[in-house]
């Protein structure tokens, strides 16, 4: 059985790199932010469909990453998903204050066994592709209460390098041990 971990929050607060350091440690997959290779390949600025795209994407993604590990492994396994619907909407009510059904849909309906929700103490740091630094406090609220209405599944993944990635490992030991 393949347990899905989504690694959620706003930006800039080390999804990709937990994502990538927890595969590491379980010896399992991880699907990298499709918005990432999207945007790089846009030679426009993002409009209010790419976020559909990108959420399509996204998940298209993840889905291949689980075919594949059913095929190559036996017994339980994780997947690790550097962000997920809920990051897509919030993304998408952000900048257009709206979000498109189709992802709301899919917030409802594809949910995962666990949420890390990386908290917003480490620096921000500057990408192109990064909108809001001094909207952070604001972007992790919005999350927080997304959680907790939902009633799912999650932690706040908080500290800096190794004592962030050890405290995600022990939730995750925690929660499906």
């Amino acid at each position: 059985m393949i347990k899905r971990v989504a690694i959620t929050g706003p930006e800039s607060t080390g999804k990709s790199m937990l994502a990538k350091g927890l595969a590491d440690y379980y010896k399992t997959a991880w699907v990298p932010e499709y918005a990432r290779e999207y945007i790089d390949q846009l030679k426009r600025p993002y409009k209010e469909p790419d976020i559909l795209e990108i959420a399509k994407g996204q998940l298209k993604w993840e889905k291949e990453a689980e075919r594949v590990m059913r095929k190559s492994r036996d017994g339980e396994n994780f997947l690790f998903c550097d962000t997920e619907m809920l990051v897509t909407k919030i993304w998408s009510d952000v900048k257009f204050g709206r979000c498109d059904p189709w992802i709301l849909n899919q917030l409802e309906t594809h949910g995962y066994d666990l949420y890390l929700l990386c908290n917003i103490d480490i620096p921000w740091e500057f990408d192109p592709q990064r909108e809001h630094p001094e909207m952070r406090e604001q972007l992790f609220s919005l999350y927080y209460e997304e959680l907790l209405e939902r009633n799912l599944n999650f932690r706040v993944v908080s500290c800096l390098g190794e004592v962030r990635l050890r405290n995600a490992i022990k939730f995750i030991d925690s929660c499906f041990s």
